[in-house]
């Protein structure tokens, strides 16, 4: 496995063909740098999301080059702060040209879901997110593994087959 970090692995986004997929399994990450965002956000104040514009830039490159990026968040219900708080913010990544679905982990029995995040990049490569015990990223673990990557690819469709589109998910 290689590990990217920082700008290397920004570059996986520059960098990829057709698609990359996101799937988030944990209800909350603890992150340094969006403590402040949630803070703001559970007090009800404005956030001028200076934090989030390189990931939007990246994502905005991407969809321009009519590259897909796609994300599927799989949430306890009832939402804890940080889920909601993603809701919220979700509407920027959309904004961007990101695809994002909701679902609500009572309906994803059945489906093995590993206990990482990871992101496929092509249908040919997975990489894992990495996080620091204090919950900073550190980056993300590459593999071309073909075992891993078609497990991810099954968990991928299975997920995405029955998650809720962004706009369906906040009617509800």
């Amino acid at each position: 496995m290689r590990l990217f970090a920082g700008d290397a692995f920004d570059d996986l986004f520059r960098t990829f063909s057709r698609t990359a997929f996101h799937l988030e399994v944990q209800d909350t990450y603890e992150t340094p740098e969006e403590s402040e965002p949630l803070k703001l956000f559970l007090e009800g104040k404005p956030d001028d999301f200076d934090w989030h514009q390189s990931w939007l830039r990246l994502v905005e490159e991407a969809t321009r080059a009519g590259r897909r990026v796609t994300r599927a968040r799989v949430v306890t219900v009832p939402h804890v702060d940080y889920t909601r708080w993603g809701l919220a913010v979700a509407e920027l990544n959309i904004a961007a040209g990101e695809d994002i679905r909701w679902l609500p982990r009572h309906h994803a029995e059945g489906i093995e879901l590993p206990p990482d995040d990871f992101w496929l990049f092509d249908d040919e490569r997975v990489v894992f997110t990495v996080f620091e015990p204090s919950g900073q990223f550190v980056g993300g673990a590459e593999t071309t593994d073909r075992h891993i990557v078609e497990r991810c690819r099954s968990v991928h469709q299975q997920v995405w087959q029955r998650a809720v589109p962004h706009a369906a998910y906040v009617a509800t």
